[in-house]
């Protein structure tokens, strides 16, 4: 009850501190808020991967010792993955690296954007990636390679891999989070764009958010309650935006 109490008196500072494109006087956020995050187009993709969230959602099998219903009830609201689409159908990464799979309900919105794109996903629970996996397979989703292993290990194993880091989603807890965002770091581009989640899950994740927004190497931040969006473009002023989701 007090996790949720705290939750929503962070919701009412955020709603209070955002605005909308028209606080905005950065052209390149600008056009990111009117054209990706105000974009209210009902893409293709969203309702096959909205009907099997509801499947989940009344699900009575168990993983982890949960149900899987449980699992669903925690995903965030079906806008946040619609974001997400819209993210990578905007930015069109070759590649993007998803870290926490859960049931993969995000990874299929990501990977429904653009067919082109590789997206590789990592999960240290075994039953989970495993149910991610023939969710992917009943949307018909060929573009996701699923890594099972403790992240420690397949994050660096998949960075080591890769030329550079173009779009990295991350989820975890606060020390989690700041550890594989450091990890990450020595792989991007100017044009790289790291998505963090649960900005305000506990006060040490809003502790690692304030963090990652004063890192030199960070322009740019967005922060929209369930995300915050990062981005490295050297020719932007440094500046953080609260906008309004």
């Amino acid at each position: 009850m007090k996790q949720k109490i705290t939750l929503l008196y962070n919701y009412c500072i955020y709603r209070i501190k955002s605005v909308d494109e028209h606080g905005v006087h950065s052209p390149f956020i600008f056009d990111l808020v009117t054209n990706v995050i105000y974009n209210d187009k009902a893409y293709y993709s969203y309702k096959s991967i909205e009907k099997l969230k509801d499947k989940l959602l009344n699900s009575d099998n168990q993983v982890e010792g949960k149900r899987i219903s449980q699992l669903a009830a925690e995903l965030k609201p079906a806008k946040c993955g619609q974001l997400l689409f819209r993210l990578v159908n905007y930015f069109q990464p070759e590649q993007v690296i998803e870290i926490g799979t859960s049931l993969g309900i995000e990874t299929a919105y990501m990977a429904s954007a653009n067919t082109h794109t590789k997206i590789i996903t990592l999960e240290r629970s075994e039953q989970i990636a495993g149910i991610a996996k023939e969710n992917f397979k009943q949307l018909g989703l060929k573009n996701i390679e699923s890594i099972n292993d403790a992240i420690e290990r397949s994050l660096p194993n998949v960075i080591n891999k890769t030329e550079y880091l173009d779009f990295v989603y991350i989820k975890g807890e606060a020390q989690n989070t700041l550890h594989f965002f450091d990890q990450c770091l020595g792989k991007i581009k100017e044009s790289s764009v790291f998505v963090i989640s649960d900005l305000y899950s506990s006060p040490e994740m809003k502790a690692v958010w304030t963090e990652i927004k004063n890192k030199d190497i960070v322009k740019v931040t967005i922060d929209l309650f369930y995300f915050g969006i990062v981005f490295f473009r050297k020719e932007q002023v440094k500046e953080h935006f609260v906008i309004r989701f």
